[in-house]
């Protein structure tokens, strides 16, 4: 029998990220094959990837991936979709057969805009209208779930080791300039299709490796908002959370990292900085609902940039290495170096302390 330390104890699931700062084309085979050297997080049960600038014929469109668990739920889906959006591309998302991949639904994409006139009888923009859509979708569709929703970004997932996952999608025939991926190891809730990370929401994307103790708290903060958490695992309410903050409350990335892994009370009476002091109290104070607590490591995809974050103990590993214009995030650094054998300045974040990489300004993504 193994003993400690005889036995490799990977903390369960696996993160990866690589971004190009000057919006430079990867092949998504690249995100793929750096899942491989962490196989042992995953346990079969999901894995996934969201890539970023891979539409670039219809970036002006929404890309709405979804899944459907009959021909019938798709076609009630699709007669809502064109009551209210214009949808200038319908198809199927291209697979291949992998055998360690089965039962799967139905998987479509839709490139949509939405209707001016239905715009104006709600009276909303066009972010407020597409989030709207999704949750109703989501939350009273049975058998119908937008799993992606983002413009000129896709989401890839699907029960399985993700490796498997990327051959299953073909991500080798996508090219992005940033890409995340994520192996399942779930604990506590259910491995389905639509409980495989990334989770998304318009352009942000979630991948987390962790378990979230204050997902109720959280969860019932968000809900007031108009969100639904229906795919049944805890990390959906991250994805949601960014969004309120991003854009509907406007925040700064740094703001939102202070606020989902805000310092602790007594670190923020110690600063010496009165303006950063007071709004850390204010961030504390007014979203003090949307704390994270419990282990995390998680990476947001955005349209131009991904942010990386530890919980505030720092109790699920993240490196970062760097080479010349590409940033890597993952789990462990083997899987860095799988995707830059000669990176450099590996480097362990700080817990609470945001990694933000954005594309250079004024590149066309």
């Amino acid at each position: 029998m193994k003993t400690e330390g005889q036995v490799r104890i990977p903390s369960g699931c696996a993160i990866a990220a690589v971004i190009s700062k000057e919006g430079i084309k990867m092949s998504g085979e690249m995100i793929a094959r750096a899942m491989k050297p962490m196989h042992e997080r995953s346990n079969g049960l999901g894995g996934g990837f969201a890539g970023y600038g891979i539409y670039p014929e219809y970036k002006d469109y929404y890309a709405m991936h979804m899944f459907f668990d009959s021909r019938s739920t798709r076609k009630e889906c699709e007669a809502f979709l064109k009551d209210h959006f214009e949808i200038v591309q319908s198809e199927i998302i291209p697979t291949r057969k992998i055998h360690s991949i089965t039962d799967e639904p139905i998987i479509w994409r839709y490139f949509v805009s939405p209707l001016q006139s239905s715009l104006k009888a709600m009276q909303l923009d066009e972010r407020e209208f597409v989030t709207r859509t999704v949750m109703k979708i989501n939350s009273t569709m049975n058998g119908a779930f937008v799993f992606s929703s983002g413009k000129n970004m896709g989401t890839f997932k699907a029960v399985g080791y993700p490796e498997d996952v990327g051959l299953f999608y073909k991500l080798e025939e996508y090219e992005g300039y940033s890409w995340t991926a994520h192996g399942r190891y779930p604990t506590n809730t259910p491995g389905w299709w639509g409980g495989a990370h990334p989770f998304t929401l318009l352009d942000y994307s979630v991948v987390h490796n962790g378990e979230i103790s204050s997902y109720d708290a959280n969860r019932r903060f968000i809900e007031m908002f108009g969100y639904k958490c229906t795919l049944q695992t805890d990390t959906e309410v991250i994805t949601y959370i960014m969004d309120y903050l991003l854009r509907v409350q406007g925040l700064s990335l740094y703001d939102a990292a202070s606020t989902v892994a805000a310092p602790f009370w007594e670190t923020i009476h110690r600063s010496t900085d009165t303006c950063k002091k007071e709004r850390l109290l204010y961030l504390r104070k007014v979203f003090s609902s949307l704390l994270i607590t419990g282990p995390f490591s998680i990476v947001l995809g955005f349209n131009g940039g991904l942010m990386a974050l530890n919980d505030r103990l720092k109790l699920r590993s993240m490196v970062v290495g760097e080479k010349d214009d590409k940033v890597f995030i993952a789990s462990e650094e083997a899987a860095i170096r799988t995707m830059e054998p000669d990176a450099e300045n590996i480097w362990a974040p700080s817990g609470g302390e945001p990694v933000i990489i954005k594309v250079k300004d004024g590149i066309s993504i």
